[in-house]
């Protein structure tokens, strides 16, 4: 049994919750958002909590269970509160600048890295060295964080790159002489 699809998703007062059979369309002060969710789950909204419960016994329906009701959960924190993914940017002349929903990276290429951000994403450059990335599809603010730390990852003998705010880096010891 799932421990986690058990938890009622609770509605906050803000938040609006609009379900058509497997559809949930959750708005809240931050946005919107949709979603169809996966078949061997049934989903019903009343008094301002949603709950969800596998319809046969099938390992599948039981993973689903779980995975509908985190989603349904961070729908609902995304449209009340929001996420936020920081990076950082470490390295002699690494900078970025945001302008226009455009993100140009510095990275120590020969040439400027050009990164199109999403309409519904906002990015702010704290610093030339501090990128916030925030919205409320945790998914999608995941996916582009996940996509400007790719474009230099952090190396481990000097730590130069993007990397997570929290993310530690494991370092090497250099050549010895």
């Amino acid at each position: 049994m799932s421990r986690v699809g058990k938890l009622p998703v609770t509605i906050p007062g803000s938040v609006k919750v609009n379900l058509d059979h497997l559809t949930l369309d959750v708005s809240g002060p931050k946005g919107s958002l949709k979603r169809t969710f996966a078949p061997e789950v049934s989903i019903k909204y009343s008094e301002n909590q949603v709950q969800v419960a596998p319809i046969e016994d099938t390992s599948r329906a039981r993973a689903m269970w779980g995975l509908t009701q985190r989603l349904i959960s961070n729908m609902v924190k995304g449209v009340s509160e929001g996420f936020t993914r920081k990076l950082e940017i470490s390295g002699v002349g690494f900078k970025a600048s945001f302008s226009d929903s455009v993100l140009v990276l510095s990275l120590g290429f020969s040439h400027d890295i050009i990164y199109a951000i999403p309409k519904n994403i906002a990015v702010v450059c704290e610093k030339p060295t501090l990128i916030s990335i925030s919205g409320c599809d945790k998914e999608l603010v995941g996916k582009i964080a996940s996509e400007i730390r790719s474009l230099k990852k952090p190396e481990p003998y000097k730590g130069k790159g993007i990397k997570y705010e929290n993310e530690k880096i494991r370092r090497k010891e250099g050549k010895k002489k």
